[in-house]
This record gives structure tokens, sequence and C-alpha cells, in this order.
């Protein structure tokens, strides 16, 4: 009993260390006769939940592309290139092009001609990269093998194997899109979902209670504020029947919601995935939205009123005073229109705000509907409360609500103006040009609750309220926070607004570490001691700003060897978004850079490296008995074969003779704040520093 208890422990560890190899992708191969002499081949990708490939045409300063190998044969002739499906486009602030991806379910056609009058192989190696949003997978060879029946006997030779270069693999080369087919049943069940059906997307109940709140932030608007008097007066003064008042107000405020649901299912309706993509990628939608922000900003500041047509308004009023359930549908009906010039700008901040973080469907109606059941909420709750309407005042500070909300349209268009600049690459809008706009902007916004600048509509300040003194200090402090950023601080809490770091023309820490690495080289030091001139790959890979190391493993165990110092190992990418953000979240962190800059020799191993090629006396090879000819390839063999990962970023601490001394990998977490990834990767650094001095 025993022996069959320890042999079910060991099983169970075995199988817990191999899970932590990802493998978030099936493939399927599959064939499908097209003509008597023509047969396709079907590569079919099926992707877990939150996981991604790259198309084959995404921009070659972006990530790793998928990439296709045919092994050469006489078989068979390709009549073009692979096809594939529409992939999500999405500009990319770290590598600042638009990338190309899939998730789901993706599906990749290549024709073939037969040549052969004997059923034969197609076979080949898929190169790809996978990432999610929390690590990355380094791209790696998967061989294919596809069975093809014979080519019909008798077949003129011309006609079976035509040259590759014929117009139509030119087409083919140009317009990938074009050669894509309807799926076969038989290849891809029914049940399966679509090949550009989008997974779900995250966030959507933090969408849904967004737009709920800024349905509630409308009632303080000029326009609807005091409307709230004179529609609930209907109620206050309506049957005496207190039953069928409060059936009426619970309609009244299921009829503005309804609007607003049946508004948010037509826009669902045209406003799919794909024009959620363009939104979000393209420049031209960028500054017709970046152009409506300015408007909606303008007309606040009391320019113009955005009204809705006077007919529609009167015909709404007309029907409210009909009666019955009619009466109450009516109201909302010309509460909604009434109020359409306050809430007009924040449904559509609301609405272009939230398209653009996700490319789900129904985003549309999701945010209709929570922000229909925001502002009717407040009318709801006075119409069944009537006696409440008597602790309301308008006033001035209406006018003030809408004045600040014209200053935050103002900042929050300059994104949708930012973001065509990246698309097009006009480096109009840096990132400290763009800092400096919004750095006045909220100073003016400062000043103008400090009642130093008016505006049409505006009373005088006599004095200063307790909220809006809370208002001035929120507002002046957020203005001086940003004002380090104008010399290179990463101001993380805003990060997600700003443009990329590597627009910043002046950066102050940057320079600094330059000069102090250019002034030190000259001696022959660093601040990491004497590293050798001559380092393998240190002409073509480099570290972040303010670390030196090693990017050859044999290389850093020699040096730690001689230094009596631990190696702290980073598996990383070129193309790994993931690790340059656990850079700037966790390696800036003082402490974080002064533990790794004193007491480790640093290793920086790149697993998607494979446009450098080793020595010959350097191949290996691996489990599979593939022999390993690429600097990428070998890391990220001896990273699954050494510590059971196969993502980056991975941090990992040894000594010189290879002993882990770390308690396990260190990886990145997405769901952790950077202040946390901070805390953590210290942790991490100083546990490993202990286990090596024991």
């Amino acid at each position: 009993m025993k022996k069959i208890s320890l042999l079910l422990l060991l099983l169970a560890m075995a199988a817990a260390s191999f899970a932590q190899v990802q493998n978030p992708v099936k493939w399927t191969f599959s064939t499908k006769d097209i003509s008597p002499t023509e047969t396709e081949l079907i590569f079919t990708a099926k992707l877990d939940n939150g996981w991604h490939l790259y198309s084959q045409y995404t921009d070659p300063n972006g990530p790793i592309a998928l990439e296709f190998t045919f092994d050469d044969s006489k078989d068979y002739v390709r009549v073009g290139k692979v096809s594939e499906p529409k992939p999500h486009e999405e500009l990319d602030d770290i590598f600042k092009c638009v990338v190309k991806s899939f998730s789901g379910k993706a599906v990749f056609r290549q024709k073939v001609r037969r040549a052969s009058d004997k059923p034969f192989k197609v076979t080949g190696s898929l190169y790809y990269q996978l990432c999610n949003d929390g690590s990355c997978i380094a791209p790696s060879d998967v061989p294919f093998s596809f069975s093809v029946a014979a080519a019909p006997k008798g077949l003129p030779a011309d006609e079976a194997a035509p040259a590759e270069s014929e117009p139509a693999a030119e087409l083919a080369a140009a317009e990938p899109a074009a050669e894509i087919q309807p799926a076969s049943a038989a290849v891809e069940p029914a049940d399966d979902a679509p090949a550009d059906e989008p997974q779900p997307s995250k966030g959507l109940l933090g969408i849904f209670f967004g737009a709920l709140l800024g349905g509630i932030l409308t009632m303080f608007t000029p326009c609807v504020f005091p409307m709230i008097p004179m529609t609930v007066n209907f109620f206050m003064h309506g049957s005496e029947n207190k039953r069928k008042n409060r059936r009426q107000a619970w309609f009244f405020g299921f009829s503005i919601v309804f609007i607003f649901a049946v508004l948010g299912a037509i826009l669902s309706a045209f406003f799919g995935p794909e024009a959620l993509n363009l939104i979000g990628t393209h420049g031209i939608p960028n500054l017709i939205f970046f152009a409506i922000f300015i408007i909606f900003a303008l007309s606040f500041f009391g320019l113009f009123e955005i009204k809705m047509p006077e007919k529609w308004i009167n015909k709404s009023d007309e029907q409210a005073d009909k009666g019955g359930l009619l009466a109450p549908f009516f109201i909302a009906l010309t509460t909604v229109l009434i109020s359409f010039s306050c809430t007009g700008p924040i449904i559509g901040a609301a609405l272009v705000g939230f398209a653009t973080s996700t490319d789900n469907r129904w985003v549309s109606l999701l945010t209709m509907l929570g922000f229909g059941i925001g502002f009717a909420l407040p009318f709801t709750l006075l119409a069944l409360f009537p006696t409440m309407l008597k602790n309301l005042k308008s006033g001035g500070w209406l006018n003030s609500v809408k004045i600040c909300f014209a200053f935050l349209e103002l900042a929050f268009g300059l994104k949708f103006l930012q973001m065509a600049d990246l698309y097009w690459g006009w480096r109009l809008i840096d990132r400290e040009i763009y800092l400096a706009i919004w750095i006045v902007i909220f100073a003016l916004m400062g000043f103008y609750l400090l009642g130093k600048i008016k505006f049409k509509g505006d009373t005088e300040v006599e004095q200063i309220g307790v909220v809006r003194l809370f208002l001035v200090i929120a507002t002046f402090s957020f203005t001086l926070y940003m004002v380090p950023g104008l010399w290179g601080a990463p101001l993380n809490g805003i990060a997600g607004f700003l443009p990329p770091m590597d627009t910043q023309d002046f950066n102050i820490e940057k320079i600094v570490v330059d000069n102090t690495s250019t002034l030190t080289l000259q001696a022959g030091e660093t601040s990491h001691g004497k590293l050798p001139a001559d380092r393998k790959y240190a002409d073509k890979l480099h570290m972040p700003t303010g670390f030196e190391g090693f990017y050859d493993l044999d290389e850093a165990k020699a040096y730690a060897a001689a230094q009596g110092k631990p190696i702290f190992i980073d598996f990383t990418g070129r193309n790994c978004a993931n690790c340059r953000e656990m850079e700037q979240a966790a390696w800036a962190d003082p402490a974080a850079k002064k533990l790794l800059n004193d007491n480790f020799v640093m290793c920086a191993l790149y697993a998607d490296m494979n446009d450098i090629d080793l020595p010959e006396d350097e191949w290996v090879v691996d489990d599979n008995g593939r022999t390993i000819k690429t600097l990428g390839r070998r890391n990220l063999n001896y990273q699954i074969k050494t510590f059971n990962q196969n993502t980056q970023p991975c941090y990992v601490i040894i000594t010189a003779d290879g002993k882990v001394v770390s308690d396990g990998v260190y990886t990145y977490d997405p769901k952790k704040s950077a202040s946390s990834k901070a805390e953590g990767f210290v942790a991490f650094l100083k546990q490993g520093l202990e286990n090596f001095a024991k």
C-alpha cells in the first residue's frame, strides 16, 4: 500500500512539473480535393482562451510572424501562397506598428497541384510565436504531414505541374485574403467557433459599471438636473392611487433604460468587431473621434449648443399628455431627447473609449444599457419618493460641472490625435508634447475651480466650499504629478493614456546612464564590475538602460565563478512586450536595480533570436532528435529542458556550476499592479541571495 501511495505521489509531482510547460495551441491537418488535379491542405489552429498567434503578414518591426516551410518534393507544386482568415489588427504601443493576430480558431489553406500518379505526403514545419496578456512563448518549429492521393493517370504533364510563378501565385502573394474559402463541414465541425470569431473579451463587467457611473454623473449636468423637478412633477400630482403612481414610476425608469438599450442594440448590429478593430488601429477613425471630442468640448465651453430637433421633442411632449402607461413612456422619451445636449458627449466618449478597449461586438449594447440604468436610476428614485426633491437645489455650480466636463473632453480627445499620430508616424505628439498639453489643461481647470477663470453662464465665486476645495487640491496634485514625466518619469498611473516612452526626446535617466556608461567604459569598468569587452552577441543584443551583462550562459558562468556571485538569468525576447513591461515595472524599482547591479552577474538569454546562427561546435540536439542551429532555439531548449518553462519573461537564479538557488522561477503576472510586481521581484532577488549565501 505504501509503495502504491509513493508511486501516486511521484506521478502527481511529475504531472505538476510538466504542467508548467504550456502548449496553448492544438494544430490539426487535413486535406480536401477541390478538383481532379488540385488538393487543398488545411491547417487548423485552436488556441486556448486568451492566447493568440501572429499573422504571416504582420509588420516586420512587430512580433514574430507565422511562417510555413514546405519540404522539397517532385510530387506536387504549390499554387500560390498560404491563405489565412482576416486577422485582428491593433496598434501596439511597444512595437509602434499595427500587429495582426488570431485568437480562438484560425484556418489556413494551401492549394497544391498533384504531379505524381502515386499517393504521397506533403511535409514541412510551422514556425510561430504565441502570446497572451501575461506571457509569450518563444517560437518553435512544429512539423506537419499531409497524406495526398495520387494524380489521375494520363494527365498531361504541363497540366499536372504548372510553374509556381504563375499569375495565381503572384496574386496570392500580393493579396493573401483573396484565397480564403468557406470551411468544409467535415473538417470544421459546426459546434466549433468560426475562424474569425473573437474570444469573449475580458472586462465587460467593468465596462458596464463604468457606463452605469457615467449615467449617474449626467444627473449633475446643467441640461439634466433642472429637468428633474419638471419631470417628477408628473408623479407628484398624479393619481391618488399610490400603487398606480409607483407602477408608472417604475415604467418610466424602464422606458428610459429601454430607449438606451434599443439604441445600443442598433449600434451593436452595425458596430461589430471589424469596425471596432478599425477604430482602434487606423488613423482616420481616430482623427474623426478627436474632432468629435473637440466639438463637444467647445459646446460645453459655451461656444454653441448641440440640441435634438425641436419637432422630435414637441411630438414626444404631445404624446405624454395622453395619459396611461403611454404617458410615462413619452415623458421618458422627452427626457432623453432634451438631455441629449449634455448626455451626447458623455455617451460618445464612453462608446468610443470602451469600443477601442475590446473587440466584443456587444460592447455598444452593454455600454448603452449600463448608461441607461445609471441615467434612469435618480429619476426613478425621485419619482418613487417625490419628497426627496425638496433637498435638491440648482444653481451656478451646474455650469461649473459642464465646464469641467469640457476640460476633460479636451484632454481625453488628445489621446485619439496621438493614436493617429502614432499610426502615420508623424511624431507631432511625442510623449513630452502630450504631457505638456495635459499639464496646461488640468492647470487651467484648477484655476477655473478657484474662480480665477470665468466662462459664459458662470456666477461669481465669492468663497470656496469644501467640495470645490478638495477638487482643486486633486486637480493641482494631478498636474504636479505629471510634471516629472517631461524628463522621463514613467508615470505608471496614467501610462495607458500616454504615448510610448521611446517617443520621449528628453529622458534624463537615459542620458545620465548613457554618459556614465561611456565614462566608465573608457576606463574598462562598469557599475557591475569589469566585463569583457568581447562578450558574445553584445554588438547585437542589449539590456535595459542602466544594466549590463552577458548573452551567453557559458561566459556568464565563467565570470560568476571568478567574481563569486550568483547568476541572474533573464529568459526574454526581442519581440516580447511583456518583458519590456516587466523591465519598466520591476527592474526600474530602485531596490531591484541596486540588487541586480551590486549582487548578480546578469545573463539575458533571448529565446526568439533565430536570425543569429550558432557555430557548428555549439549545435545541440533536442529531445526529439532535431539539431538546433540558432541562438534563440538553443536558449529556448535550455529553458524547457532545465526549468520546464517555455514562456517569457522568466527569471531564475543559479550558481556558477548551474545549481538553482532561487525558490523556483519568477514569471510575469498580468493581474498584479506595477508596485506589486516590483515588491514580488525584489523579494525573489533577496531570497535567491540568501539561498546563495547558505
